[in-house]
């Protein structure tokens, strides 16, 4: 599993949570490429500011100490949780081709579902107007894919949504964030009994 490089700090606990005893110095991060929830030890000699971008790769912490865990949304404090939806903004601005691309390759998930259709506010008319401008001509921008796509919502806000459906949970389908923990190994535990099965 590929890890994060890179994350946003969404709050900062210098002496750690009010039940922790470690009174260790805590942040509680969100991870720049699979939107992975985590609570980091920052070092003792270091503060971290609400919104900054830090490293939490394994060669790559200059403020962190290690990763404590891995948390759920419902698990982030009540700074975390406002800080989120500007944090958000932040990645998906700073990975916008990322999200074009998306635009541009995204296929179905069923034989009647695509993928299109799991972003909020687009049914199968704005699927199938977006499915036939990229057949023209592969989307460049988000401002491209709103000026080519009559009465489309703004693709950047339709990402951000999503992404904060998946963080909380809200649906079986996973297009951006990591999906929890818990999750992937029900996944893991399903494939092999197919292939128990199949033999």
């Amino acid at each position: 599993m590929r890890m994060e490089e890179y994350g946003y700090v969404l709050d900062f606990l210098p002496t750690g949570k009010p039940m922790d005893r470690s009174f260790e110095p805590l942040a509680q991060v969100i991870g720049e490429q699979y939107f992975t929830l985590l609570e980091v030890i920052i070092k003792r000699d270091h503060e971290v500011m609400i919104e900054q971008r830090i490293g939490i790769g394994k060669d790559n912490r200059e403020e962190v100490e290690k990763i404590k865990r891995r948390i759920l949304y419902s698990e982030l404090t009540t700074t975390a949780k406002s800080t989120l939806p500007k944090v958000l903004e932040k990645i998906v601005d700073k990975r916008e081709q990322d999200f074009v691309k998306f635009f541009n390759v995204c296929g179905p998930i069923t034989l009647r579902q695509h993928q299109l259709e799991l972003l909020p506010g687009i049914g199968k008319k704005h699927m199938e107007d977006i499915l036939e401008e990229r057949e023209r001509k592969p989307f460049t921008s988000f401002d491209d894919i709103k000026s080519r796509v009559p009465l489309l919502p703004n693709p950047k806000h339709i990402i951000i949504e999503r992404i904060m459906l998946e963080l909380e949970g809200k649906d079986k389908y996973y297009l951006f964030v990591r999906p929890p923990a818990y999750i992937t190994a029900e996944h893991e535990r399903m494939r092999r009994l197919g292939r128990r099965r199949r033999r």
